[in-house]
């Protein structure tokens, strides 16, 4: 007990005094002070005194997929900050081969009397009723799978695929192919459905180039690689990690970017400026996005209902070296 009156007094800056006093429940201690007590306890993994246990703490579950893509410790940095900002203090639980399941995530945060949780990308079926059930304040950031009943913030992926489409078509390629995650991911599926329409409309045929990969750059470079057999002259890409890939598999192919084949990537994850060649993309206005997100949890939080409808934002192509007019003889027109 002094152990743990000790630690939590060094993390909060006051005396073990005002400690005791917050978990024997007296007078004495600011709201503020108080709060920043309890919180600490569940930082340092102490359990709550019993009678404290039904307070919620100012802690948010931040749960992510991976942190290989460079795209989500970038979204975590942001949501991470607004969270701060506000007062509350984030829990980043990232999945990952050998560690925790997103099921034994969602225990843990909910044992830490969690104030809410914002997951980017992913949510089992088991963990959104779950969460229902608890009435536990969720928001979802590029959800993969479309739930109902929580709020959503997402980028416009047919706005995406369209400025991608677009730039490709005016430099002269009319082979544009389209390489994008599992087909069961829901971002992807929407960046499809608006590349089906877009070739319809230009009378281009891309039943042939539409490739779908693991997000990784052995997925780009394998998938990308079908796509430039079968005459692809450009790709827009679902993701940079992705549309890296592509541009290795455009080399092995004996083809020179963006001389003989251009590429679009997704996200403007930190250093595509400094790629051979700097990679053209699509930037997600991430910070945005997170500080939207952050809001509709807080306004959760406070009581107020969830918003229903879909907050989507629009990305901005970043042309770069990656793209450039099309010069393949015999494949520049369909």
């Amino acid at each position: 007990m002094t152990r743990r009156l000790a630690e939590v007094a060094r993390k909060v800056g006051v005396s073990e005094a005002t400690v005791s006093r917050v978990l024997n429940g007296k007078p004495g201690v600011s709201d503020s002070t108080r709060q920043a007590v309890l919180t600490a306890l569940d930082v340092l993994g102490y359990e709550r005194p019993t009678q404290l246990r039904g307070v919620r703490a100012r802690l948010v579950g931040l749960v992510l997929p991976e942190l290989q893509n460079p795209i989500f410790p970038a979204l975590a940095e942001m949501v991470g900050g607004a969270l701060v900002q506000l007062g509350f203090t984030p829990v980043l639980c990232t999945r990952s081969a050998g560690g925790l399941t997103e099921a034994e995530y969602v225990t843990m945060l909910l044992d830490q009397q969690v104030s809410g949780v914002v997951f980017c990308g992913g949510l089992s079926l088991e963990e959104h009723g779950h969460l229902l059930e608890r009435g536990v304040p969720v928001v979802l950031l590029n959800a993969a799978v479309d739930w109902a009943g929580f709020p959503q913030v997402s980028t416009d992926d047919g706005v995406a695929v369209e400025q991608a489409f677009n730039h490709l078509y005016a430099l002269g390629h009319r082979r544009i192919g389209l390489l994008v995650g599992p087909a069961d991911h829901i971002p992807s599926q929407r960046k499809s459905e608006a590349f089906a329409v877009l070739a319809r409309r230009h009378r281009t045929d891309p039943a042939d180039l539409v490739g779908h990969a693991l997000f990784s750059f052995e997925g780009g470079q394998a998938t990308a690689g079908d796509l430039i057999r079968a005459g692809a002259t450009a790709l827009i890409c679902g993701s940079d990690i992705l549309a890296l890939g592509a541009v290795r598999a455009a080399r092995r192919a004996g083809l020179e970017v963006p001389r003989d084949f251009s590429v679009i990537g997704f996200d403007d994850s930190a250093f595509m400026n400094y790629t051979d060649p700097p990679l053209t993309t699509l930037r997600q206005p991430i910070d945005a996005m997170a500080r939207a997100a952050v809001q509709l949890l807080v306004n959760q939080i406070e009581g107020n209902a969830p918003t229903p409808k879909e907050l989507l934002h629009e990305p901005e192509l970043v042309v770069r070296g990656s793209t450039g007019v099309c010069r393949r003889p015999g494949v520049q027109e369909a």
